[in-house]
This record gives structure tokens, sequence and C-alpha cells, in this order.
């Protein structure tokens, strides 16, 4: 049995298999994945997994070179944007409409769901490499 990190195999799986560049998504209960992308879905009940948690157990793992956040998350939900963009210190979010952000979730390489409620509780990271 793995003895520390992420125990989830399928989002270890993921994780492990990323090159530079490629891209999962965390979101929230809500968030329309399209058929097609590997969904890993973890939400039990509302607001579990919260997507804070999940997110910053996923970082320890992945190396994130860049984010992507719905630009309405400033207005909607202003606190879990904060607390979402300072989880990447030095890593300036790129912020699209969330009608482009949907549209950028059909190219990722899996979506992991949470359990969250909280509105625009998604996030699109981009992987970097070690070196």
């Amino acid at each position: 049995m793995k003895k520390i990190g992420i125990l989830n195999q399928d989002i270890s799986e993921v994780i492990a298999g990323m090159g530079h560049y490629q891209q999962i998504i965390v979101c929230d209960a809500g968030f329309p994945i399209s058929d097609g992308i590997r969904r890993i879905d973890l939400a039990v009940t509302p607001g579990y997994p919260a997507f804070l948690p999940v997110l910053k157990a996923i970082l320890t793992e992945l190396q994130v070179e860049e984010i992507v956040i719905a630009r309405e998350a400033i207005d909607r939900s202003p606190e879990m944007y904060q607390e979402m963009t300072a989880c990447f210190p030095g890593i300036e979010p790129r912020l699209v409409p969330h009608a482009e952000f949907k549209e950028m979730s059909r190219s990722v390489k899996a979506c992991i769901r949470t359990g969250e409620c909280t509105p625009y509780a998604n996030i699109i990271l981009t992987a970097g490499v070690t070196f």
C-alpha cells in the first residue's frame, strides 16, 4: 500500500502520467464535465470533499506551471478565489470568462469533481517540469 501522498488510484495515475503542458481540472459539484473526458468523481455529499483540501493534496504531487480560473470567481466567490490563488505563490492566474473556461475543459486530461458547492470553485492546472 502507498505510504504517502495521494491514495486515490485514479488521481495518482493521472498525475503520474502527465507531461509538460497537459492539463487537469479540479472542479465543484456542479461543473459540466464533457463526455469523453476522464471523470474522477470524489463527490459524496454537498460540500464533501471540499475543493481546497483536494486541490492542496494534488499540489503535493503535481508541478504546476499555469492556472486558469473563471473571471466570474472574483466577484461571485471572492473568498474562494483568494484561497485558490494563495496556493500558487508566484503564479499569476489566467482569468477567462466562464464560457471559455468550459470550452477549455473539453481538452483536459481529466476532471476531478469534488463535493464543493461554492460557485466557480474550478481551476485548470497546467503541468510544469521539475528540472
